[in-house]
């Protein structure tokens, strides 16, 4: 079923309007929104608006623009957390949260206590904490894309 959106997908659910989520980055064909669970305050989602579980699966003609975005984003969240560097990821079914590919844009620092493939929890500590982040990460990619 790839290309449509599919119904119980919590990410279609977003991409339709149904779903909450904070977004901080949109176009025509990707879907950019922070992480409910951020490793970090500014861990963000990118998805294809389309419904496609894995990179194998998405068309060859939409990985080029993903991935432009991905590389936007990155410098985004970096800017707007004023993080030293990030953390960018893919799982492929396995521990895929959700099955719609999505992109892993984390901001990181250095000894941020990230080692390998455990991954410690940081959640907002309020939702004006999450909103502010959102906020400066949309003015970044804004101020990108002029």
């Amino acid at each position: 079923m790839a290309g449509a959106k599919r119904s119980g997908c919590r990410f279609c659910e977003i991409e339709k309007g149904a779903g909450s989520a904070l977004v901080v980055h949109e176009d025509a064909t990707t879907l950019a929104f922070l992480d409910r669970r951020p490793l970090f305050p500014g861990h963000c989602l990118l998805i294809p608006r389309e419904h496609h579980e894995t990179l194998f699966d998405l068309p060859d003609p939409l990985v080029g623009h993903l991935f432009a975005n991905v590389r936007l984003l990155t410098h985004a969240v970096e800017m707007a957390t004023g993080a030293e560097g990030s953390f960018v990821a893919i799982n492929n079914r396995i521990s895929q949260s959700v099955p719609h590919l999505h992109v892993h844009v984390v901001p990181r620092r250095r000894k941020d206590g990230l080692r390998g493939f455990f991954w410690p929890r940081h959640p907002y500590g309020s939702e004006a904490e999450a909103r502010g982040i959102q906020a400066a990460i949309r003015e970044a990619v804004e101020g990108l894309r002029r």
